[in-house]
């Protein structure tokens, strides 16, 4: 396969995983958590270096979208890492402990919470939730950049 191609793949990849994010907010009702929309950014950015790719045919781009899909991999992975209690998440949208807490702070706490949180599974697939196939996916989309990287111009 060539350079073009590959970079093609890549991009609607990222498309694809970002539009489905933006179907499951807008068509399915379902809101995305801080970390969500973390995981939406390095995609943007790699729909964007694709297409500049594609435009301008230079091989280096590739690294740049392999390294946007490995960033929003590793977000998608410590985001399901949280999901399933593994480590800890942001403070800001997971449940934290409230041991120590004084009445006034636990109420603070309560009422600056956000309405998603990052700890709970919104919606899974197989039992692995969107973060989850969003690592996976993009995982696949970083391989899709280094064939590009190395695949011939034709």
């Amino acid at each position: 396969m060539t350079r073009t191609k590959y970079f093609f793949m890549a991009t609607l990849g990222s498309i694809i995983v970002l539009g489905s994010a933006y179907a499951f907010q807008h068509l399915g009702g379902m809101a995305p958590c801080k970390m969500c929309l973390w995981q939406r950014w390095p995609h943007g950015v790699a729909i964007i270096i694709g297409i500049v790719a594609i435009i301008t045919d230079k091989k280096q781009l590739a690294w740049l979208g392999m390294l946007a899909a490995l960033t929003t991999a590793a977000l998608g992975l410590y985001h399901a890492g949280v999901e399933l209690t593994w480590w800890q998440g942001p403070t800001t949208c997971t449940s934290g402990s409230i041991a120590g807490l004084s009445t006034d702070q636990l109420l603070d706490q309560i009422m600056n919470a956000p309405v998603v949180r990052c700890d709970e599974i919104a919606w899974s697939l197989w039992g692995i939730s969107m973060a989850g196939w969003n690592a996976i996916a993009s995982f696949a989309l970083a391989l899709m950049w280094v064939k590009a990287a190395i695949a011939p111009k034709i």
